[in-house]
Parts: C-alpha cells; structure tokens; sequence
C-alpha cells in the first residue's frame, strides 16, 4: 500500500464491526478501501463490504492509538474483546454474557458471509488472522470461565507454530472439556504434555475442510 488511508476512509475502518468487520460508508469510500486491499465486496446479495486481514490491522492500530497504554489489550471504547485468560477485571454478569452470545452469533454470520461454501462449522479468514481471541471467543461463547490473574479457568496463548494456539487449563477434565467446546467450533484439537512442568494442555488449529 503506497499511501496511508485519508482520514475519511480512517473512520470507516474505525467504524466497522469489532467482530464481522462489515463496513457502512459512501460507495465510492467503499470501492477505494477495496483498490487499497483493505476490504473486499462479498459476491453474494446484500453485496456488503468486509474489512479484509489488512484492514483489521489498520483498524487495530487506530485503536491502540486511541486507548491508554494498559497491561494487557482489553476492551476499550466499548469494543467487543474475547477472554483470553488472566486478565484482572471479571468476565461474568449478564451484560457480558449477551455481549459473548452477539459476538459468536456475528461470526457464525462472517463464516456463512466469507467462507466459499457459506459453511459456518468451519473457521473463516479472520479467525485464521486472530487465532488467539478467535480460540477465546469458541471457548467463552461455550460456557467456559475465563482464568481470572490467579486460579482456575482456560487461557488461550500464541505459540510458535503460525496455525496453532495453546489452551491451557489446569483441571484435566475442564481442558478435556475445552477441546470438546473447540471441535463442535469447527476446531482440530491435541493434548500434550509440558516437558518440564508435565501439565498437560491442547494445541488448537482452525479446521479447513
């Protein structure tokens, strides 16, 4: 990409869905953001316009610019992030689980939107592209308790293998649970255990077929 977004096409990046990155603004907003590669016009009727994995990161980059510098990425400006595990502030209440509930029923929706067959039990691109809040969202969308700085709960982390997250869970049965959760999601899921610790934990990729 030669040149920067203008501010204009900045704020619609800024204002795209946190979870489907469905785009609103000006056709010819649109059809620039398109040339650019920072989003894609899907084939099918309504013909909406989605951020692509380009987009997303411009998109996360405007807000990291926009928030205070935190110890971990939460949510903020009222956007929409997954659990992913140790952070401080409860995940629990009512107001959290409508939010879980919308944010998985808006990425079932990407998954018919984007993937080719329209098929919603398989993972699409931007999961792919944000595989740890993508594993998160699976699990806390499934009844399972985030870890909270101490205690029991999963955490979801990043690992060297570019298509693979490491969940971790310290009760056997609630990560044997976990992987049960990822699969119904469209997930591959393994156990292993940690050579110096011997805790066993899964290693979770997005399904392709």
């Amino acid at each position: 990409m030669s040149r920067p977004p203008t501010a204009a096409q900045r704020r619609v990046i800024d204002a795209a869905d946190p979870v489907t990155g469905r785009l609103r603004g000006t056709p010819a907003q649109l059809a620039a953001l398109v040339s650019r590669g920072l989003a894609f016009r899907h084939p099918r009727p309504p013909h909406d316009h989605f951020l692509t994995p380009a987009g997303h990161r411009i998109r996360e980059a405007v807000a990291e610019e926009k928030a205070p510098p935190p110890l971990q990425p939460p949510a903020t400006g009222g956007v929409f992030a997954a659990r992913v595990g140790g952070e401080e502030e409860p995940a629990a209440g009512p107001a959290r689980l409508r939010e879980v509930h919308s944010a998985w029923q808006g990425l079932l929706e990407l998954r018919r939107m984007t993937n080719p067959d329209a098929a919603v039990d398989r993972p699409c691109g931007w999961e792919r592209a944000h595989l740890v809040r993508a594993a998160a969202l699976a699990l806390e969308a499934g009844g399972h308790p985030p870890a909270g700085a101490d205690g029991p709960g999963y955490r979801v982390r990043a690992t060297p293998q570019p298509d693979a997250v490491a969940v971790h869970e310290p009760d056997e049965r609630a990560l044997r649970a976990c992987a049960v959760t990822l699969e119904r999601a469209g997930w591959q899921t393994g156990e292993h255990t940690e050579p110096r610790t011997r805790a066993r934990y899964l290693l979770a990729s997005p399904r392709r077929v």
